[in-house]
C-alpha cells in the first residue's frame, strides 16, 4: 500500500500548495499520484468507477489529513467526463491540474479479439482521455492556465506481442495529447503524457505472477528491475507545476531504459 511517507518529502519548491487537482484512477499510479499531490498541499478530487478503490484511497488520504473528495463515476459513459469536470469546478472553485490514470489491458493475440472487446478497451483507455481532457481543457483555456497529464505506456511506442488494442490506445493518447498541446499552448495550458515501462500495479499483478514472467520482463529493462507507482509521482508533480510551463506535447518515458533496447 502506498503512503505519503513513500513520496519525496520536500515538494514545497513546486508551488502546488492550494492547486486544484483532479485525478482519474484511484488505484496504482493514480492513487500514488493523488497522495503525492495531497502531500504537496493540493486539494485533490479522485474519480473512479470502483467504489472499493476509492474507499481504500480515501482512508489513506484521510489518515494523512489531506484535503480531498471522491467521485464514483464511469468515465466511459457519454457525458461523464464533462459532468465530472463540472462537479470538480463547482466543489473546488476551479481546476488547475488533471491527471488521467485509468486503463485496462487484455493480453491476447489480435486475431482473438472481437470488435466489442476492441471497443471496450479503446473506450476505457482512449475515449475517456478525450472526454475528460476536452472538458478540463475547455475550462483551463478560459481561465488561461492549466496542466493536463495522461498515462501512456512504452507500449505506445514498442510493438509488444499480445498488446494490440492496448498499444493502439496508448499510441492514440500520445498523438491526441500532442494535438491538444498545440491547440492550447497559447492559452497557458500544457498537455503531456507519462509513459511508464513495466510497473508493479494491480493492472500487471496477474501477469507478473505467471511462472518466470517477472524474470523475463526484468531482463528486458537495462535497469534490471521493474518500476513502482511512486516513481511516477515526481515527474507528475513537476509537470503539474508552474516550473514546467514551457514543456508541452511531450511523451516522457519512465521505463528504466526499456525503450533504449
Amino acid at each position: 500500500m502506498t503512503t505519503l511517507t513513500d513520496v519525496t518529502p520536500d515538494t514545497t519548491w513546486l508551488g502546488l500548495d492550494g492547486s486544484r487537482v483532479l485525478v482519474a484512477g484511484a488505484g496504482g499510479i493514480g492513487g500514488a499520484c493523488a497522495l503525492a499531490y495531497a502531500d504537496a498541499g493540493a486539494s485533490v478530487v479522485v474519480v473512479d468507477r470502483d467504489q472499493r478503490a476509492l474507499d481504500a484511497l480515501g482512508a489513506e488520504l484521510s489518515a494523512a489529513g489531506a484535503s480531498y473528495e471522491l467521485i464514483q463515476a464511469d468515465l466511459t459513459e457519454h457525458g461523464a467526463g464533462a459532468q465530472v469536470v463540472a462537479d470538480v469546478v463547482a466543489r473546488l472553485g476551479g481546476l488547475d491540474v488533471l491527471l488521467h490514470a485509468v486503463g485496462i489491458n487484455d493480453r491476447r493475440p489480435i486475431l482473438e479479439f472481437t470488435e466489442d472487446e476492441w471497443d471496450h478497451i479503446l473506450r476505457v483507455n482512449l475515449s475517456s482521455v478525450f472526454a475528460l481532457a476536452q472538458a478540463a481543457g475547455r475550462h483551463m483555456v478560459e481561465q488561461g492556465y492549466g496542466r493536463i497529464l495522461a498515462l501512456s505506456s512504452v507500449s505506445g511506442l514498442l510493438a509488444h506481442h499480445s498488446h494490440g488494442p492496448y498499444a493502439a490506445s496508448k499510441g492514440g493518447i500520445n498523438q491526441l495529447l500532442r494535438v491538444m498541446a498545440r491547440e492550447w499552448a497559447v492559452s497557458g495550458v500544457t498537455v503531456n503524457a507519462l509513459a511508464p515501462g513495466y510497473v508493479e500495479t494491480t493492472l500487471t499483478a496477474h501477469h507478473l505472477a505467471k511462472p518466470g514472467k517477472r524474470e523475463e520482463l526484468e531482463a528486458l529493462v537495462p535497469a534490471g528491475r521493474l518500476g513502482t507507482p511512486d516513481e511516477l509521482t515526481g515527474p507528475a508533480l513537476f509537470l503539474s507545476s508552474r516550473h514546467a510551463g514551457f514543456i508541452t506535447g511531450h511523451v516522457l518515458y519512465i521505463d528504466g531504459g526499456r525503450t533504449l533496447v
